[in-house]
């Protein structure tokens, strides 16, 4: 009997996984229970859809950690970032992408794969036998996470994710604000035009801070208590820390010329990125929120520019679900108590589009190897995918365990290198140098053909 591989799930992580296990020649069946059970943060029911940002961040390989993965990924023949640089938009040295032609193109490539077969259902309950792969993101739906708790033998961890609103450029008043990627960033006229910027002065910025502060906010439920993943902070917990944190974080005014004004330097800056290839929807970035809706619309119309600003999607905050993965997953992602099941994505506390696919690239290729009988080490820690893994299933401390982008710090040390901000720039270039070898050797050591 042909054995089937079941990802329930198609995300960032199940779309990468399913892409992996059936070029791989398994049998893929994706569960998603889309569009028929909706959540908080879809709007459809494409597969590989993008909730929250349009951007899978730096592009740089070499002194990134984030840009590495993508190069990993591309050199495993990611479906993911293969599709990202189809639906490419200038955002200077990001990767951002058009976010409805890209999901369409996830749907369409898995769904007219001879491998692949999608049931659109709901999963309720963890499966007793066959190899599966749970990679539901940090929206699981309830009732599956009620049976992952059970099975667990505890409560189901969390923290809150905002969502950044996105306005019509047609409604932004261009007198006055203006086009420019920060430090003119980028190689083509296009790229250093990137991001719209919208200008404040000081009395500007210091009754935009009175507003975020006094604006009406989302309550949680009784007994939940806020903790959010610090990559993704809303902004008025951003502004709650202290009124200058906002300035020099999502709204710092360096690296920027106001041609309306150029002898006048801007106290604070708060910059769009194109969120469509049409350049009609802008998102806010870094602004997200978790303000009502009301409070949302007269507190973003402070911005000058914005003043007639309509929007397309307004701000929103929602419960993330995640594992304690240190304690619950072996070294190969699969749920100890049941090592028929994998959990990939955002789910097993990896944080972002880019961890989350690149935690389904690996469990499709591990489900591949133990199906088919071979043995799959995982990645060498020295690259970006070896470091998650290893920090998820057993690298981080399992007692302050939280969602984590990849950085630098999941890195072993490169010997003989100095430390200080003068000597980053050679270590982070010896960082990549030393991943890319190593992931290149590990692709030609697994056995594995997923082109």
């Amino acid at each position: 009997m042909t054995e089937i591989l079941h990802i329930v799930g198609g995300g960032m992580a199940g779309s990468e996984a399913a892409w992996q296990a059936a070029n791989a020649g398994l049998q893929v069946v994706i569960h998603e229970m889309r569009p028929k059970v909706e959540t908080f943060a879809h709007r459809t029911g494409f597969l590989g859809e993008m909730v929250c940002s349009n951007s899978f961040r730096s592009d740089d390989s070499e002194q990134n950690a984030v840009g590495l993965l993508h190069w990993e990924m591309r050199a495993a023949n990611g479906l993911i970032m293969a599709t990202a640089d189809r639906h490419r938009l200038p955002a200077g040295g990001a990767l951002a992408v058009d976010r409805d032609p890209f999901a369409e193109t996830i749907t369409r490539t898995l769904t007219a794969h001879p491998n692949i077969s999608v049931s659109y259902e709901e999963i309720t309950e963890l499966p007793q036998d066959g190899h599966w792969i749970i990679a539901t993101g940090p929206l699981t739906s309830g009732r599956l996470g009620e049976a992952i708790a059970r099975e667990t033998g505890a409560d189901a961890l969390a923290f809150f994710d905002a969502i950044a609103p996105i306005v019509y450029f047609d409604s932004i008043d261009m007198s006055r604000a203006w086009m420019q990627s920060r430090y003119d960033k980028g190689e083509t006229e296009e790229e250093r035009t990137a991001y719209l910027n919208c200008p404040m002065d000081r009395d500007q910025y210091e009754a935009f801070i009175d507003a975020l502060l006094a604006a009406d906010k989302t309550e949680f439920h009784d007994g939940e208590t806020a903790k959010y993943f610090d990559g993704c902070l809303p902004i008025e917990v951003m502004a709650e820390r202290g009124r200058e944190t906002l300035r020099h974080g999502p709204m710092k005014p360096v690296g920027l010329t106001n041609p309306h004004a150029p002898d006048r330097k801007p106290h604070a800056v708060v910059q769009l990125r194109r969120d469509n290839k049409l350049g009609t929807l802008y998102n806010i970035v870094g602004f997200q929120t978790k303000m009502k809706y009301g409070a949302q619309t007269s507190v973003f119309k402070m911005i000058p520019g914005l003043e007639d600003a309509s929007f397309a999607r307004l701000g929103g905050i929602h419960r993330n679900t995640f594992l304690n993965a240190p304690t619950l997953l072996d070294a190969q992602m699969r749920l100890k108590s049941r090592p028929n099941i994998r959990f990939a994505g955002q789910i097993t506390g990896v944080e972002g589009y880019v961890e989350s696919a690149a935690m389904g690239l690996l469990a499709g290729r591990l489900a591949v190897a133990e199906i088919t009988g071979q043995v799959l080490d995982v990645p060498p820690p020295t690259t970006a995918m070896g470091a998650l893994i290893t920090h998820i299933t057993g690298g981080a401390e399992a007692k302050t365990f939280q969602p984590m982008n990849v950085n630098f710090g999941l890195f072993p040390p490169v010997d003989g290198l100095r430390g200080g901000r003068r000597g980053r720039k050679d270590r982070y270039k010896a960082y990549t140098d030393r991943a890319k070898a190593d992931w290149a050797a590990w692709l030609d050591g697994s056995g594995l053909d997923a082109t």
